[in-house]
């Protein structure tokens, strides 16, 4: 490693230039899953999909594929770091004891070494400059994909144990707080579900309209990619359909597109967003001027006090909403076959005392989902500040024949087997056939 401890004010004292290639044999094991990803009926298993927003997630819980006791080289530790190797590449997850003794899949790559280390490279793989070095090495041969060889070559600078538990420390509070605004923010929408569940079964006399009647909607139209990205000041938000998977309620911050069209052409805010795949309707409720595209239906109601009961229908017949969608993963969405949706329409008094009971619900949650978007702006700005602090380091080229300075040997070393990368040189995921 490179050792340079500048005195410019840029607190980078004592941090150093490395590259986990550089690291003693026998302190790092690096590696990579064994599985294929679209395995049939697999469980206790680690693929990329389930990695994402640091952490792994997995409705498998407690699972473990029978026969997979053994260990082998891909079987996870609790510590290790996952890396996504395909697709959303660089995204990167601790596995905690959770899913230690799960095996990953050759779209995970596995890094590990000593607790610090490893913390580290966690938040480095989050800052601009990782990801910029990342999307460098990427090929697409199907889908887009890193080597693990390019991670171990990929400079990367190394603070001291104490730096790093500060910064450890500090991104820990903020994910933290990020996870307890989205749960408060996902039960309180789920109350409100609960309340249109009950006050919907309740009363069977009420009658059923079409969508259509009730509400006005229309098909999105235009390419995404033709949208400028991170684009500032006036202009309406541009939705997509993958803006809209995976929310955990029905808002979002801010959107990633602008729309070039004047806002005043756009839906005003609280327009439902929706689109579709086979596991149902995703709906977003917005919180600017927007415009859908194309594989999002915009439906806005006729009387703003029925929103609630109209957000709520849409949500409970959600998979009766994919069912009406065209194409093969349900993701062709017309207003015209939506407007044909029949739903329950109770009476004006009642549609009102729902609006009353669950808009402070609605509220709450909005608020909560901007405190969490502040928080992502604060961490952003905390990796912002990483790869400027790293800039002048990762520049410097080491001298020839400049001695190297290692880091000290772990706490916790892997056995002998393991203290290997596990494969040939130059071995590297695109080298084996593609996860489909």
């Amino acid at each position: 490693m490179d050792t340079t401890a500048h005195q410019d004010g840029s607190s980078t004292a004592g941090w150093q230039r490395t590259t986990i290639a550089e690291f003693p044999k026998g302190s790092m094991y690096t590696t990579s899953g064994v599985l294929e990803d679209n395995a049939p009926d697999q469980t206790g298993i680690v693929s990329s999909t389930y990695v994402r927003d640091g952490k792994i997630h997995s409705s498998q819980t407690g699972k473990l594929a029978p026969g997979d006791s053994r260990p082998n080289r891909a079987t996870l530790k609790e510590g290790d770091l996952a890396v996504v190797l395909v697709r959303r590449t660089g995204d990167a997850a601790f596995v905690t004891a959770e899913h230690e003794g799960w095996t990953a899949t050759r779209s995970i790559g596995i890094i590990r070494a000593d607790p610090h280390v490893v913390r580290w490279l966690r938040i480095w793989l989050q800052t601009p400059t990782a990801k910029a070095r990342i999307d460098e090495d990427v090929t697409a041969h199907v889908e887009p994909t890193v080597s693990l060889d390019t991670l171990r070559r990929m400079p990367f600078p190394l603070p001291p144990p104490d730096t790093i538990t500060k910064y450890h420390t500090a991104f820990s509070l903020i994910e933290e707080k990020i996870d307890l605004h989205q749960e408060a923010a996902r039960k309180a929408v789920e109350l409100a579900d609960a309340i249109h569940d009950d006050w919907s079964t309740a009363s069977p006399v009420w009658e059923t309209r079409l969508l259509g009647e009730v509400a006005k909607a229309k098909t999105g139209k235009g390419s995404a990619r033709s949208l400028p990205r991170g684009k500032k000041g006036p202009g309406a938000d541009a939705i997509t359909p993958t803006d809209l998977f995976d929310l955990l309620v029905p808002y979002v911050e801010r959107f990633r597109l602008s729309s070039p069209a004047d806002a005043a052409e756009a839906w005003p805010p609280g327009t439902f967003m929706l689109s579709t795949r086979p596991d149902g309707a995703h709906i977003a409720v917005t919180q600017r001027p927007a415009s859908p595209t194309r594989g999002v239906v915009a439906v806005r109601p006729a009387d703003e006090k029925d929103g609630w009961w109209l957000l709520h229908e849409l949500r409970s017949r959600s998979n009766g909403v994919a069912q009406v969608a065209q194409g093969r993963n349900a993701r062709e969405i017309s207003a015209r076959a939506l407007s044909r949706l029949s739903i329950v329409w109770p009476d004006s008094t009642t549609r009102g005392d729902f609006h009353t009971l669950t808009g402070p619900l609605h509220a709450m949650a909005r608020q909560l989902v901007s405190e969490s978007a502040t928080l992502h702006d604060l961490k952003d700005a905390l990796l912002r500040d990483i790869s400027a602090k790293a800039g002048i380091l990762l520049k410097q080229e080491a001298e020839p024949g400049e001695e190297r300075v290692h880091p000290p040997q772990p706490s916790m070393a892997p056995t002998p087997r393991e203290a290997t990368t596990g494969h040939e040189p130059g071995w590297s995921p695109e080298n084996r056939r593609a996860p489909e």
